[in-house]
């Protein structure tokens, strides 16, 4: 899971620059008239939602890794009598790994609404002064949304490392009950990769 978040959450980061730089190319679209400029424009609004669903993702991802393997966790560990370290364990993780996740879609959603609010397509009024808003808070945002994937890859580490030591502990449990242990671990291994 750590590979694929890393690879997805780069390329959100890279398409969030690729937006902004467009974004900087075409510069304030007040007043502009050029069809080549205002056709670029529409690419920049679509890149930028195209961004922001993917923010969204790869957040979604991590969350659902940590709601999906923490249950896995707590059922496995009651199904073989682990205790309930692993259970505490993944619940912590999952706590340390959902505010960053958050701060990363709210911060994908902060500049969607800066970018709607300068955009003077809408025919709204006082949009040109929506601008450099748009510009700071889009250029820190993405910064912090860079960040927050940052923040998650560790959790997640750790997370799978968890993951790890449960398998052992049921292949351990497993061979002192006299049980089948490579198609069971490969089995439970499964349900979570």
């Amino acid at each position: 899971m750590e590979r694929v978040f890393g690879q997805v959450a780069t390329f959100a980061v890279a398409l969030i620059v690729a937006t902004a730089c467009l974004g900087l190319w075409i510069g304030d679209l007040h007043g502009q008239t050029d069809p080549v400029v205002i056709r670029w424009a529409t690419v920049h609004r679509l890149s930028g939602v195209l961004a922001a669903l993917l923010v969204v993702l790869v957040n979604s991802m991590a969350v659902t890794y940590f709601i999906g393997t923490g249950r896995w966790c707590r059922e496995v560990a009651d199904t073989y009598a682990l205790g309930d370290d692993y259970d505490r364990r993944s619940r912590a993780l999952k706590r340390r790994g959902f505010p960053p996740a958050l701060l990363g879609m709210l911060a994908v959603v902060g500049i969607v609404a800066l970018g709607g609010a300068a955009d003077p397509a809408t025919g709204r009024p006082g949009t040109a002064a929506w601008v450099t808003p748009h510009l700071i808070g889009s250029l820190a945002l993405g910064g912090v949304i860079a960040g927050s994937f940052l923040a998650q890859i560790p959790g997640i580490r750790r997370q799978h490392e968890l993951v790890e030591e449960v398998l052992t502990a049921v292949r351990r449990v497993r061979v002192e009950r006299g049980l089948e242990v490579d198609s069971a671990a490969s089995a439970v291994g499964s349900e979570i990769g």
